[in-house]
C-alpha cells in the first residue's frame, strides 16, 4: 500500500528501519490528535479520509488521495465503541495490535515489506489493487479493464455517442464521483467532486503552442507510418473546445471522443480518441501533454492510415530524451517481434501539442507482420507495480487468470492453454522442464525478451513488475511474449523497482519519489532506499517497489542491476523457473552479453542517438506542453562522457535523470565485468 512508506518514515523514531508496536501506537495517537477538529473527540469517516490524504496523498491535498478508500475500512476496524469516530486511543491500540501481529518473528518491529503487507491484510488496498503481499491481481485505478458505459448512453443505438449523449454521460459521471467511493469508476478522487486532472507536478509550465495548419507542414505520402527518418504531423480536430476535460472525464471508460484526423493532407473522419496510460496520465497535470490512443477505425471499420488502424501517441513521461521508446523498439526488433516506433508532431484544434512517440498497436496487423498469420489468442498484461501477471500458477480457477490477463482475442481453450503453461512452469522440476515447456512456449524468444528487459533496465519491465507485456498463442498452440511499455528503459530503475538482490517476492525499496511520500532527507525510510538522489518535492509517488526484494544488492538508482535478479521470485516464473534450467540460464547470460556488445557500445548506439536527436530537436525546442525542459533534453542526448552521479530527479515519480551515454557506458562496464556472464554464479 502506498501509505506504508510514509507511516514508516514518520513513525520510526529510533531510525532502525523498523516500526515497533510502541512506535506505531505513539505515531497513530499523534496523527489523530493532530488531525481531530477542535471540540471533537475523534475523526469521523470524512475527516479521517481528508487527514489521510493530507498526510500521505499527492502533495498533501486533502481532496485527493487514497484516504477515501482507506478511511471506511479503518474506521470499521478501529472504532471499538462503534460511535462512528476513531479516537486517539482507538487509533493507538489498533496500530499497536496490527504491528504486533505482523511481527511474527518477534523481532521487536517490522520493516517496510511486512508493514505494507500488514496494512493490505487488515485494511485492504483501494479498489482495483488486489490483495496485499506478493502479487495480488489488479492494480491502481486505470490498471484494470476500462469500465464499459458507452452502451448505457447510446440512446439512438448507432454504436457511437453523439455530443448530446456524451454530455449526458459526463453529467452522470460527475454525479457518481461526487457521491464518493463505491459509486462510479474507482479513482483517487475527492468525495465532494471531480478528481483534479492528474496528480502531475514538477513539469515546466505549460503554455499554448503555436497555431499550425495542414498547409504549414511537410507531407510524406510515400513514407511508411513508422519510418524513423521523418516527423509526420497528425492533426486532430474535436467538435468541442473543452476536449481535454472531456477526455479526462471519460478516462478509464470505453467511451471514445470523436474527432476528424488529417495526415499528409488526407482527412480521416470519425476517429475515436481517449487518454491512455496510468502513470503517464495520473502523473501529468492538466494542460501538459498526456498520451493519446486514436482508433482510426472507430466510425468506419475499414478506415486505415497507411495500413494501420490504431495510433498510440506517447508523451515520453519520465524521459527527457524523448528517445526511450524508439530506441528500445529498434534494439528489441533486432531480436524478437516488438512494436515499431517513431515520432509524430500532434496538432489539436489548430494548436501544436508538441512531439509524441508513435508506438505500434499489438493487434492482428502486428501478428500478421511478425508471425505471418493473425490466427491465435492475444492477451495484454497491464502495467501495475503490484501485478501478478507473470504467469504464476494460482490453481485452475479461470477467474484468477481473468483478473490478471486481459484477453484481446481467443476463447476458453486458449484460457485453458494459458493455465497449462503456468502449471507446467510451476510444477515441473528443472531437469524435466525443457521437454515439457518447449512445445508450448517459445523459450528462445522468452530468453531474448528477458535479456532485453534486464540489459536495458526496463523500469516497468517483467523483471520488476511482472506486468507490462503482451502474450500471443499462435495457431500451433505455442505462446510468445512481446514487449509492451518501452518508455521506462535506459536509466535507473523507477521507484517501483526492487532492491536488486536475488531474493524472493517482496517490496524491495526503489528510488525515492518527490512529494509527500518521499520523506525528508535523513529519515528512516531514506536509510533503506537505494534509489539514488532525493527527488524534488512534487506530486510523485515515492516509496517502495512491488518487485522482487531480497537481501543485499544495489538498488534502483544505479545501473548495476544483477542479470540474475529474482531467481527465487514466484511472481516471475519466466525468470525463476526457466533460469533454474542450467542450459536456459547459460543461454540467457549469453544473450545479455550479446546485447551489451551489440547495443551498449556507444560507438554503435551513439550515432543512432545523434541522428534521432537531430531529427526531433526543433520539435522539442518548440514544444510548449512537454514534461521536461529543452535543457534536460540536450543533456539526455549529449555525446559526453559519463557523469559521476545519475543527476537530479526527474519530474513525476522522481526517476533520476541519466543521459543515454551515461547509461550505455556504465551499464556496459558493469555487464562486461559481471562475473557470471560466462559462468553463472552459484
Amino acid at each position: 500500500m502506498f501509505i506504508a512508506p510514509r507511516i514508516l518514515e514518520a513513525g520510526d523514531t529510533d531510525g532502525d528501519g523498523k516500526l515497533s508496536p510502541a512506535e506505531a501506537k505513539a505515531g497513530a495517537r499523534k496523527f489523530v490528535e493532530a488531525s481531530t477538529p477542535k471540540g471533537k473527540k475523534g475523526l469521523d469517516e470524512e475527516s479521517l479520509a481528508r487527514a489521510l490524504n493530507q498526510y500521505a496523498g499527492p502533495e498533501g491535498d486533502p481532496e485527493v488521495g487514497p484516504g477515501f478508500f482507506i478511511a471506511p475500512a479503518l474506521l470499521e476496524l478501529a472504532d471499538t465503541d462503534k460511535n462512528k469516530t476513531i479516537s486517539a486511543d482507538e487509533a493507538a491500540e489498533f496500530a499497536a495490535k496490527t504491528v504486533a501481529e505482523a511481527d511474527s518473528e518477534k523481532a521487536g518491529g517490522i520493516e517496510l515489506q511486512a508493514l505494507a503487507q500488514a496494512i493490505n491484510a487488515r485494511i485492504g488496498p483501494p479498489p482495483g489493487f488486489g490483495p496485499g503481499g506478493p502479487g495480488g491481481p489488479g492494480g491502481p485505478p486505470g490498471f484494470g479493464a476500462d469500465r464499459e458505459i458507452a452502451a448505457d448512453y447510446d440512446a439512438d443505438g448507432d454504436g457511437t455517442l453523439s455530443s448530446e449523449e456524451r454530455k449526458t454521460a459526463r453529467a452522470e459521471l460527475k454525479k457518481e464521483r461526487a457521491a464518493g467511493p463505491g459509486r462510479g469508476r474507482p479513482g483517487f478522487g475527492p468525495r465532494g467532486g471531480m478528481r483534479p486532472p492528474g496528480f502531475g507536478g514538477g513539469e515546466p509550465e505549460a503554455t499554448p503552442g503555436k497555431k499550425v495548419s495542414p498547409k504549414d507542414v511537410k507531407q510524406y505520402p510515400d513514407k511508411g507510418l513508422y519510418d524513423d527518418d521523418i516527423v509526420r504531423t497528425v492533426f486532430l480536430n474535436f467538435e468541442n473546445e473543452d476536449w481535454e476535460a472531456e477526455l479526462e472525464e471519460f478516462h478509464g471508460t470505453d467511451v471514445e471522443v470523436p474527432a476528424e484526423m488529417t495526415v499528409d493532407g488526407q482527412k480521416y473522419p470519425g476517429v475515436g480518441v481517449h487518454f491512455r496510460g496510468m502513470s503517464s496520465y495520473m502523473g501529468v497535470s492538466a494542460g501538459h501533454k498526456r498520451s493519446l490512443n486514436v482508433s482510426i477505425d472507430f466510425s468506419d471499420e475499414n478506415q486505415r492510415l497507411y495500413g494501420y488502424k490504431t495510433l498510440n501517441l506517447l508523451n515520453s513521461h519520465e524521459d527527457p530524451s524523448f528517445l526511450h521508446t524508439v530506441l528500445y523498439s529498434k534494439i528489441a526488433r533486432a531480436y524478437i517481434p516488438a512494436p515499431k516506433a517513431n515520432f509524430v508532431h500532434v496538432v489539436i484544434n489548430g494548436e501544436s501539442w508538441g512531439l509524441y512517440a508513435n508506438a505500434q498497436q499489438f493487434d492482428k496487423i502486428f501478428l500478421t507482420e511478425n508471425y505471418g498469420s493473425d490466427k491465435g489468442a492475444r492477451w495484454k498484461v497491464r502495467g501495475n507495480p503490484g501485478a501478478d501477471g507473470g504467469l504464476r500458477y494460482v490453481g485452475d480457477d479461470l477467474e484468477e487468470y481473468e483478473s490478471r490477463f486481459q484477453m484481446k482475442s481467443g476463447g476458453k481453450k486458449d484460457w485453458k492453454a494459458l493455465i497449462e503453461v503456468c502449471r507446467v512452469l510451476d510444477e515441473t522440476p528443472p531437469d524435466e522442464l525443457k521437454d515439457a515447456i518447449e512445445p508450448i512456449l517459445d523459450v528462445e524468444g522468452v530468453l531474448k525478451f528477458l535479456a532485453l528487459d534486464n540489459a536495458l533496465i526496463n523500469g516497468d519491465g517483467y523483471w520488476t513488475r511482472a506486468s507490462d507485456f503482451s502474450l500471443f498463442r499462435d495457431g500451433a498452440g505455442k505462446f510468445h511474449v512481446i514487449p509492451h511499455d518501452m518508455n521506462e528503459a535506459f536509466g535507473p530503475a523507477m521507484m517501483f523497482g526492487p532492491g536488486m538482490g536475488r531474493g524472493g517476492p517482496g517490496m524491495g525499496p526503489g528510488g525515492p519519489g518527490g512529494g509527500r511520500f518521499g520523506g525528508p532527507q535523513g529519515g528512516a525510510l531514506q536509510k533503506q532506499q537505494r534509489g539514488g538522489p532525493q527527488g524534488k518535492q512534487g506530486r510523485g509517488f515515492g516509496g517502495p517497489g512491488m518487485g522482487p526484494g531480497g537481501p543485499g544488492g544495489p538498488g534502483g538508482g544505479n545501473v548495476d542491476l544483477d542479470p540474475l535478479v529474482g531467481l527465487d521470485n514466484q511472481r516471475t516464473p519466466l525468470r525463476s523457473k526457466l533460469l533454474a534450467v542450467p542450459e536456459y540460464k547459460a543461454r540467457y547470460l549469453e544473450l545479455v552479453n550479446q546485447i551489451t556488445d551489440e547495443w551498449l557500445d556507444w560507438n554503435r548506439l551513439g550515432p543512432i542517438v545523434a541522428a534521432q536527436a537531430k531529427l526531433i530537436d526543433p520539435y522539442v525546442k518548440e514544444d510548449t506542453r512537454k514534461l521536461s525542459t529543452y535543457e534536460a533534453f540536450q543533456a539526455a542526448v549529449a555525446d559526453a562522457p559519463p557523469v559521476a552521479e545519475p543527476g537530479q530527479a526527474g519530474p513525476g515519480r522522481g526517476r533520476p535523470v541519466m543521459s543515454l551515454r551515461t547509461f550505455a557506458d556504465k551499464r556496459r562496464a558493469y555487464l562486461k565485468a559481471y562475473p557470471g556472464k560466462a559462468e553463472p554464479k552459484k
